[in-house]
């Protein structure tokens, strides 16, 4: 697929584009989304005073706890007869989100899924082996019509099975995977029990989302599978995966789509925008939805926005890696932390898998964390060494230490094979 113009355009040329697809995208929401109407009217705000990307701060956000009150379909700007398909969040916290495409948003999906696995590396030579899974969840329809629009083949796996996963690989030589990170271990893991050597695997690449991915999960995930990790962003209230991925020639950063999706950091607590380089909640807004317009959508995702030059040459804005979620900052005794902060300092320890959980407590009305680390199969230290370079290792690098830390031996933590891996467990 060559690279479209858009990648490597200049800012003046990006910014026009985006501010007509923004006008346009407010005037459709304002006019048939009787909650953006009120919220804009709340704000005395109308389409008309839209002009320019810098007056999207004008506009009302949208949250997840907005898509479930609105629930089913109360966000659509489309009668049901022009919608051509429906998805949905997993509702693990209350009703699902369900969003809705028509002919055209499925194409622009297509389009950005195709431009992703591009950036990725991937070519129409490559059969990729998608093991996200199906269904509502649009983590395996978004990576099949993005690797069908490039030309690339495709095994659909979908999630699990992941004897079947490992058979078809060697059988067929896959050069791609596409999964969660976790899910990217556990396959290591069971290609070991199996008597194969993770490295020897046919795979060159695993692009992997749908959980934050620490610099040393991925280094984990490619020095085991001996491959090139590429992170991909995406989330369903926007449109799926495809909204933002890492080039493989850099690997620096999340290359955004931003003639397609409006990018905004701020501050989470004040909703104030943050400059460029400054870590904030992420917020996005569509510039070419159709059946579902949405408007500075706060997606909780912890992140930084960077316009540096990228070495492969596009010049859109990228994002870095997700470090968290803003609502899932863990604050004990007073502390602040993210748990994909506790993640990066004991996986980067030697002989400690990248595999953790934290479990939170309530004792005497005060708060207590405790961790629980997996001892990597062939580390050297034994189970109380690692536990005492564990608690000062979190006491040096973020001023931290848990009630108790338990290292328990290589496999001790459970695993998932498919969905969203758990980390935090919450007792309190």
């Amino acid at each position: 697929m060559a690279r479209e113009s858009i990648e490597t355009a200049d800012r003046e040329t990006v910014r026009r584009r985006q501010a007509e697809r923004l006008r346009e995208t407010v005037r459709n929401a304002y006019e048939n989304v009787p909650f953006y109407r009120e919220a804009m009217d709340e704000r005395g705000v109308e389409p008309a005073d839209i002009e320019t990307v810098d007056d999207v701060t004008r506009l009302p956000t949208t949250t997840k706890e907005d898509f479930r009150e609105q629930y089913p379909d109360g966000l659509f700007a489309v009668d049901r007869s022009a919608v051509r398909r429906l998805h949905a969040s997993s509702g693990t916290t209350g009703k699902p989100k369900i969003v809705a495409y028509t002919d055209a948003d499925l194409d622009v999906w297509r389009e950005v899924m195709a431009r992703s696995l591009a950036a990725a590396g991937v070519t129409e030579a490559d059969l990729v082996q998608n093991a996200y899974g199906y269904g509502l969840f649009t983590g395996g329809a978004g990576l099949q019509q993005g690797a069908e629009t490039l030309g690339a083949s495709l095994l659909p796996m979908g999630g699990g099975d992941t004897a079947k996963q490992l058979e078809m690989m060697c059988d067929l030589g896959s050069d791609v995977l596409a999964c969660t990170p976790s899910y990217s271990l556990y396959l290591a893991d069971h290609a070991e029990r199996q008597g194969l050597d993770p490295a020897e695997l046919p795979i060159s690449t695993v692009i992997f989302g749908a959980e934050p991915c620490t610099d040393p999960m991925r280094e984990a995930i490619e020095r085991r599978l001996d491959v090139t990790g590429i992170d991909i962003y995406g989330l369903s209230e926007i449109v799926g995966p495809g909204v933002s991925v890492e080039c493989h020639e850099a690997q620096d950063g999340l290359h955004v789509w931003e003639d397609r999706f409006y990018p905004e950091v701020i501050d989470p607590e004040t909703g104030e925008p943050l400059p460029a380089g400054e870590a904030g909640e992420l917020v996005l807004t569509t510039l070419s939805k159709e059946a579902l317009p949405v408007l500075r959508y706060r997606t909780g995702d912890v992140t930084s926005l960077r316009y540096d030059a990228c070495d492969c040459g596009r010049t859109t804005v990228r994002m870095d890696n997700v470090t968290g979620r803003a609502d899932d900052m863990l604050v004990v005794r007073g502390l602040n932390l993210y748990p994909s902060q506790i993640e990066a300092t004991v996986v980067d320890i030697d002989g400690v898998a990248p595999q953790y959980r934290i479990d939170l407590y309530t004792r005497d009305n005060l708060d207590a964390i405790e961790l629980t680390v997996e001892r990597a199969a062939d580390a050297d230290r034994t189970v109380g060494e690692l536990e005492s370079v564990v608690f000062d290792r979190l006491d040096a690098t973020l001023s931290f230490t848990p009630d108790a830390v338990e290292v328990v031996g290589a496999g001790g933590i459970e695993r998932t094979e498919t969905g969203k891996v758990k980390r935090v467990y919450d007792h309190r």
